[in-house]
């Protein structure tokens, strides 16, 4: 059943001492990874799938978090040194205050984590 939101989407937080990892496209504001899902894929696997597409990162270890819209938020651990790669161009790491500008989208998703999962 379609969602009332748009295509069903895997995302993925990626947690790091220099902020949260986000990606972007042209001279478009940052996201963070993931991607839609295929029809015969789960969004774990979307998320997964679509961070190694972007970014070359293999997750280690992967925790579903929330629901946001049509998508699933996973915080991974990962393995590997992070690099722009296909659609992506740019590959940065937000904080609060630091300057990077993310989506209206991105930036409710990453609110929301810091609401529910900070300093836990």
């Amino acid at each position: 059943m379609p969602s009332a939101y748009g295509r069903r989407r895997g995302t993925a937080i990626i947690e790091t001492e220099k902020g949260i990892l986000v990606v972007a496209q042209s001279h478009r504001a940052y996201l963070l990874p993931g991607g839609g899902a295929r029809p015969d894929e789960l969004q774990i696997q979307s998320a997964i799938r679509e961070l190694r597409e972007e970014t070359g990162l293999y997750p280690i270890e992967v925790k579903y978090l929330f629901k946001h819209m049509a998508a699933k938020i996973f915080l991974m651990k990962v393995k590997g040194t992070p690099r722009p790669r296909n659609e992506i161009i740019r590959i940065a790491y937000y904080q609060p205050g630091n300057g990077i500008k993310v989506s209206p989208n991105t930036k409710k998703i990453i609110d929301q984590y810091y609401s529910l999962y900070a300093s836990k």
